[in-house]
């Protein structure tokens, strides 16, 4: 069987077209999902295994993307190490009682129970019969810090007061936390490899807020250590961040096959600091796909004159998620799009 082109893209292979997929493909623009969502909450949705892979399943069809992924939350380890949590509409994550401090950091249970995330399982196993074999399927979690900055706030944030706080003021505190955190994050993201993911994405979300200086002392350690632990898996790893600019070399030196980027950079301009011997995935601004096709048709361009045409190891993507309001036929014509370059 042929390799997909997604992987083949991953492994800096040359293929027949530019393969693409999107970050919350699977979801909030598809009206089929919206009436799903009209029945069930998210977190149901995610624990039910026949929903979660219904909605995994939904912009295979209906997109023509090259790699779905596994629709799930981010915040899914941090209920199996015990933290009470909502996700409330329009706000995001809530967390009932935020982690501040030395006794609340030690009261988080480490994962070590896959029964506890037996509906993951019978998700991929479910995702992967039922994909085309040409569609691989990706698993996911948040990165530490990101986890970190919700867990301390108590829900999502834009000047992290908290969490800065504690990383200054208590450092042996926060690393005692990032240690917990990258812990259950190599367990989860390894059960989703053993459950048969195909390739891996990690999204530091949030990590883009700090100093150069505070990514590489207080975040880059433990994104190393989990990636180095990783390499087990023997799957592509993607590292992706939001507002990496400022620090793009650190970012990109973790032990990972796919360098992500949002739309604050050009691509062209980020491969050349990361350096070729990685793939890079991105990084069309979600907001363009509201304008006219003409418009949207005109940023692809730009981005693929920016790295010379096509290019192997170049996976299409978005800076970030896709917005709820996309128009549907804007991301199916996109596709089209990209896979005519």
């Amino acid at each position: 069987m042929t390799e997909p082109i997604f992987l083949a893209a991953c492994a800096r292979k040359p293929t027949a077209r530019t393969p693409v997929w999107y970050m919350r493909q699977a979801g909030r623009s598809l009206p089929e999902y919206r009436a799903l969502k009209e029945k069930y909450d998210v977190l149901t949705m995610c624990r039910t295994p026949e929903l979660s892979a219904e909605v995994t399943l939904m912009p295979v069809r209906r997109l023509g993307v090259d790699a779905a992924i596994l629709f799930a939350d981010i915040m899914l380890p941090l209920i199996g190490m015990g933290v009470d949590l909502k996700i409330v509409e329009a706000v995001g994550p809530v967390i009932a009682a935020p982690v501040r401090d030395e006794k609340s950091v030690d009261a988080l249970r480490a994962l070590g129970d896959a029964n506890a995330f037996d509906y993951l399982a019978k998700t991929i196993g479910i995702l992967r019969k039922e994909l085309p074999p040409e569609v691989p399927l990706i698993g996911f979690s948040g990165a530490p810090f990101t986890l970190a900055s919700y867990l301390i706030e108590g829900k999502p944030s834009r000047e992290f007061a908290e969490t800065k706080r504690l990383m200054y003021g208590a450092p042996e505190t926060w690393h005692a936390l990032m240690q917990k955190l990258t812990d259950a994050t190599v367990y989860y993201l390894t059960l989703q490899a053993k459950a048969g993911v195909q390739a891996i994405q990690v999204f530091d979300s949030w990590a883009g807020y700090l100093s150069k200086e505070d990514y590489v002392a207080f975040v880059l350690p433990y994104s190393r250590a989990i990636f180095a632990a990783l390499k087990a898996t023997n799957i592509p790893r993607i590292h992706f961040g939001t507002n990496t600019q400022v620090f793009l070399e650190d970012f990109a030196s973790v032990d990972c096959e796919v360098v992500g980027v949002d739309s604050r950079i050009a691509v062209g301009v980020a491969w050349q600091r990361i350096g070729k011997n990685k793939a890079i995935q991105g990084n069309l601004d979600p907001t363009v796909l509201l304008c006219d096709f003409e418009v949207i048709k005109k940023k692809v361009d730009d981005i693929f004159a920016g790295i010379g045409g096509k290019r192997d190891g170049f996976i299409f993507n978005l800076g970030h998620g896709v917005l709820p309001q996309t128009p549907l036929e804007n991301l199916i014509k996109l596709t089209e799009y990209v896979h005519g370059k």
